[in-house]
Order: structure tokens, then sequence, then C-alpha cells
């Protein structure tokens, strides 16, 4: 298997990692708005910090597939 064939196949396991760290986001953010969650703020401090790593490994993913890191959205 070449470099590009092993960076390609970490750049979608990459991409698989911030699918669910993006599914976890989501999580955090209904529990962030449901009135019975008993640390609302606690879990929009967690989907901040998890948002933060999805974009990161996004920028990852970026950067081994094509070599330039990706902008921020």
């Amino acid at each position: 298997m070449s470099a590009d064939d092993e960076l390609a196949d970490l750049a979608a396991q990459l991409g698989d990692i911030a699918e669910v760290l993006a599914d976890i986001a989501i999580d955090q953010l209904r529990a962030a708005t449901d009135p019975d969650d008993p640390d609302p703020k606690g879990a929009e401090a967690l989907e901040r910090r998890v948002t933060r790593a999805r974009r990161a490994v996004e920028r990852a993913v970026a950067i081994l597939d094509n070599g330039t890191a990706a902008e921020d959205p």
C-alpha cells in the first residue's frame, strides 16, 4: 500500500470521526435546550468543545486529502 493510499484511508477514518463528533454535538445542543436537563450550561460548553474538535478533525482531513488546510466555516 502506497503512502498516498494510507493517507487516503486515514482521511476516511477521520471523516467518520468527524461525523461522530457532529452527532455528539447535536445531542448536546438538544440537551442544552431541554427544560428538564439538570445542567444545560454544561451541555452547551461540551457542545462547543466537541464542535471545535470536529472542525480540527475536518481540517486534518482536508490537509490529508489535498495538502491544504480548509477554512473554518
